[in-house]
């Protein structure tokens, strides 16, 4: 786990790559970024500069309080608002960067799919998609910076599980949002996507803590985005396999053409077979690795039962 997790982190850096080859590409990436930024910052800013007033606010009991304590316990408030307010920002700063720069955004996305070879047919949604799940995505970070502000209230751990919480939680969902474009493109259903993300739970967390505490760092997200977007497409080709190309594999070794989705047992086209069909309960196959018909001794023939089909005598 702790190695699938060290992976995910270093796939971010590898979107680093794209600036070497497409530097124009990368730079105009920047620029919904920027815009996204000089936005938010007018709503944050402000709330940080008014963070005494605000913990007052929030904290109106401790008003007799004797000092040390009136401060601290305002303080370590004041530190959880401003955690779950930072929670919030990334998540609103990708929903509306990925909005506004979605032109940008697809090119850098199949930039990377040709490079990585086999690009899929699909555009990775439509600007009205992408506007949708910007929506939904503002809506789970409004959930998670609640979550945050009541996790950091807890007395004693509240000031250091809140931050914590904030940024796995925060992560976690930049990374499925960061790789939805190349599962739209592959039209993948939402079963078929949970199953991809619970084979490699470890993995997209990584690299989402990793996007999510370069969003904290200041200038970091403007930045970052670029690489991030190149960053999760190649996150979501790892998770597709090690060979996508018009089909879809999901949880899968390989798969060249055909469908293969979890299942016990069930596989669509074997490692060394181009199509083929397998259906039914567990091991049962049709056309799978190594049949061959016809050989030197025997020109045809067929054999039904037992545990798989053979056709062409010996050699099959």
């Amino acid at each position: 786990m702790i190695r699938e997790f060290a992976a995910g982190v270093r796939t971010l850096p590898r979107g680093f790559g794209l600036w070497r080859t497409r530097p124009g590409l990368m730079a105009l990436g920047l620029v919904p970024a920027i815009i996204a930024f000089l936005l938010l910052a007018a709503a944050i800013v402000p709330l940080v500069w008014g963070m005494p007033s605000v913990s007052a606010w929030l904290t109106p009991f401790a008003e007799g309080w004797i000092e040390p304590w009136r401060g601290l316990l305002r303080a370590a408030v004041g530190f959880v608002v401003v955690a779950a307010a930072l929670a919030l920002a990334a998540v609103v700063f990708s929903a509306l960067t990925l909005t506004i720069g979605d032109p940008f955004y697809q090119r850098i996305w199949h930039a990377i799919e040709v490079d990585l070879g086999d690009p899929p047919s699909g555009d990775g949604g439509s600007f009205w998609t992408t506007l949708g799940e910007g929506l939904r995505l503002v809506l789970l970070g409004l959930l998670i910076a609640v979550l945050v502000l009541l996790i950091g209230l807890i007395p004693a751990v509240g000031g250091f599980l809140g931050p914590i919480a904030g940024v796995v939680l925060t992560g976690r969902l930049l990374a499925r949002e960061l790789t939805g474009r190349a599962f739209d493109a592959r039209d993948l259903s939402p079963a078929d996507r949970a199953a991809l993300f619970a084979g490699n739970r470890a993995r997209v967390l990584g690299f989402g803590v990793a996007t999510q505490l370069c969003f904290l760092i200041p200038g970091g997200a403007v930045a970052i985005m670029p690489v991030a977007v190149a960053g999760s497409t190649m996150l979501a080709r790892h998770m597709l396999g090690p060979s996508t190309s018009s089909g879809t594999q999901v949880g899968g070794p390989s798969t060249s053409s055909g469908t293969q989705v979890g299942g016990s047992g069930t596989r669509v086209g074997g490692p060394s077979t181009s199509s083929g069909t397998q259906a039914g309960g567990s091991g049962t196959q049709v056309g799978g690795s190594g049949t061959r018909v016809g050989d030197s001794s025997t020109s045809s023939g067929t054999q039904v039962g037992g545990s798989g089909t053979q056709r062409g005598g010996a050699g099959a």
